[in-house]
């Protein structure tokens, strides 16, 4: 199986058709379900979000008309605005969610640093599992937020706390990271 530029033609190779374009680096597309983790990982991800999104319309006739909506970092608020925009936290989620959950499903349009004959079906879980574990921490993130702004605005909290920054990008750099350079190993 060539994953290289070359004619266009098409192969059959082990039930995987692959269209071959001298434009395009082709990868095959491969069925890969989800595994439990990532089954697991979702349904947490939705249960929490959808936590947060009933929280938030249960305090909403009680939140005053003015909340925090922005912060510096080290989580202090450095502006104020309209309620109706804690509205667009949950909404940014919910396409994020949607969009990286087809990005998922389509491996085969993922750049890979040594994708090969070899590989591609690690590279390919590989990756999709990167997404996975990136797409949660984000809506998690967004809930978590949220949440703690709907605090702030009752006085029940002061800011998001100074280790918020760090941990948030610990989290996010290190998922990358680690799937990065468990993908550079496996060649």
């Amino acid at each position: 199986m060539k994953l290289f530029p070359g004619q266009p033609r098409k192969e059959n190779i082990k039930g995987v058709l692959i269209v071959m374009d001298k434009y395009k680096y082709n990868k095959p597309k491969l069925n890969i379900p989800k595994s439990t983790f990532q089954k697991v990982f979702d349904l947490f991800t939705l249960i929490v979000f959808t936590a947060g999104l009933v929280h938030l319309i249960a305090v909403w006739g009680q939140l005053p008309d003015q909340v925090p909506v922005h912060f510096n970092a080290a989580g202090e608020v450095n502006r104020w605005g309209s309620k109706w925009e804690l509205i667009l936290l949950p909404i940014i989620a919910a396409l994020l969610a949607i969009f990286m959950t087809f990005l998922e499903k389509h491996p085969e349009w993922h750049n890979y640093i040594n994708l090969n004959e070899n590989n591609i079906e690690f590279q390919y879980k590989n990756s999709i599992l990167l997404l996975n574990i990136i797409k949660n921490e984000c809506v998690l993130l967004f809930v978590f937020v949220d949440y703690n702004i709907v605090q702030l605005a009752f006085g029940k909290a002061k800011s998001l706390g100074i280790l918020f920054m760090p941990i948030f990008l610990v989290t996010m750099f290190g998922s990358m990271i680690f799937f990065i350079i468990r993908s550079i190993k496996h060649k």
